[in-house]
């Protein structure tokens, strides 16, 4: 059977023009308790912003769906469908884009290793969003978070290596496995492992809140100079000054300080990462977690990006619920080469 490269197929960075975005209402409620309905307002507050730039199609449980209409309003498409938790950027499709138009790969989702259940509709969500949109779909076996990777559409992506190996998701797999994998799905020639992510990230290291491409060569790095992640974020900071990318190229590294480090109800330190932003069409929405940092960030994007409208968007709960503004957003590409710069 032919791969997705054989057939010239390649994934593309988010930077690439957009169709739309992808969001998924929350409706886990042993999750949220109390804040659940906090949470529908912030998830609904980032689908508004993402909209005056893109559409937004939301996923909602039909059950929800009146609710979730009166807080989007008419701006927001709604797609009823059932799911289990609200994470899109893990448990979409990983559009891919070649001279045959467009299709996805479905990874395989488990609860980020069992540690979140049910997750049967979950598992089922990129399948489904690719036949709603009448698109191929080529399925792995890899157990694959889209948080847990990191493409520049120019044959690299990163990984952090505890999430992607790990037992309870890929056990007994190797490093030469999963990078013939992304091979064979998504066009990778070069994947760079790093070592960790950040402290009680629950998902055991997502690379969205250490590293991310910013264009081919270029990554912003999260660092923290005095708080819990200082050595997990120094040793991620000392394999990207070592490693190349697929062209041969040394990275560039430009370096984001968190936010300060605040603890979850549990005790915890909260996931809270500005290396978390999404593109959108013709913008970069940067997240604001009414700390003194969010500054000195929107200000590192507007001069990364001066063709670009860079926003904060204040995330209230959502990092309660473990995740970020990239974790609740999954991109879909434009029809074509996915070369554009949005």
């Amino acid at each position: 059977m032919q791969s997705p490269r054989d057939l010239g197929y390649r994934a593309v960075p988010e930077w690439a023009r957009h169709a739309r975005c992808w969001m998924a209402w929350p409706c886990r409620e042993e999750l949220w308790g109390e804040r659940l309905a906090a949470a529908r307002e912030a998830w609904a507050r980032v689908a508004r912003t993402i909209a005056d730039y893109e559409p937004v199609t939301m996923i909602v449980r039909p059950d929800l769906v009146a609710e979730a209409s009166l807080l989007l309003g008419k701006g927001v498409s709604i797609l009823p469908m059932p799911h289990d938790d609200s994470w899109t950027r893990d448990t979409g499709p990983v559009f891919l884009v070649g001279p045959r138009g467009r299709a996805g790969v479905c990874f395989r989702f488990n609860g980020w290793g069992e540690l979140y259940e049910p997750y049967a509709q979950d598992a089922r969500m990129a399948h489904r969003v690719l036949e709603h949109l009448g698109l191929p779909a080529f399925t792995s076996e890899l157990v694959l978070e889209g948080g847990a990777l990191e493409v520049d559409g120019a044959g690299t992506a990163m990984l952090c290596e505890p999430s992607v190996l790990d037992p309870a998701r890929n056990p007994g797999t190797s490093r030469g496995e999963v990078e013939r994998e992304l091979a064979a799905l998504l066009g990778v020639e070069r994947t760079i492992w790093l070592p960790a992510g950040l402290v009680d990230d629950e998902t055991k290291g997502h690379v969205d809140n250490v590293a991310r491409f910013v264009a081919p060569g270029v990554v912003v790095v999260a660092r923290d100079a005095r708080g819990p992640h200082r050595l997990v974020l120094e040793a991620v900071r000392e394999v990207l000054e070592e490693t190349v990318d697929a062209a041969g190229r040394k990275l560039e590294l430009v370096p984001l300080d968190l936010p300060q480090p605040r603890r979850r109800h549990d005790g915890r330190w909260l996931t809270t990462s500005y290396v978390n932003f999404y593109f959108a069409e013709g913008a970069v929405l940067v997240p604001a977690f009414a700390d003194a940092a969010d500054r000195a960030a929107l200000r590192t994007f507007e001069q990364l990006f001066p063709e670009r409208e860079v926003v904060q968007v204040e995330l209230g709960p959502i990092p309660e619920g473990g995740g970020g503004l990239h974790c609740i957003t999954r991109d879909e590409p434009a029809a074509g080469d996915g070369a554009g710069t949005g």
